[in-house]
């Protein structure tokens, strides 16, 4: 839910309401009725939230929105097979290196 999705990724980028309401010319009252789903931001409003908080327009309008543990995961995951591919390549340069010797 969009209500939810705002509050969730301000919080995650370390925003409080006042501070996203300044970044978007709006009053935290603005804000803080988007959190509660009193109102919604009209498409232009909606654009600039996306740019501001970072994340396109259709994440924010996702019903399930990933918790920050799973997007932590999945970079993790990502993290380590670049490692893997790393140490791999490593341990084929190592024996490339012993077969020509």
């Amino acid at each position: 839910m969009l209500s939810e999705n705002i509050k969730k990724i301000r919080k995650s980028k370390g925003l409080s309401q006042q501070d996203l309401a300044l970044r978007l010319n709006v009053v935290r009252q603005t804000v803080s009725k988007w959190e509660q789903g009193l109102s919604v931001p009209d498409s232009e409003m909606l654009i600039s939230l996306s740019k501001v908080l970072d994340i396109p327009v259709n994440v924010l309008l996702e019903q399930n929105l990933h918790t920050e543990n799973e997007l932590e995961i999945k970079d993790l995951s990502l993290r380590l097979e670049a490692i893997n591919v790393y140490l791999a390549q490593k341990e084929k340069s190592r024996k490339n290196g012993i077969k020509n010797c």
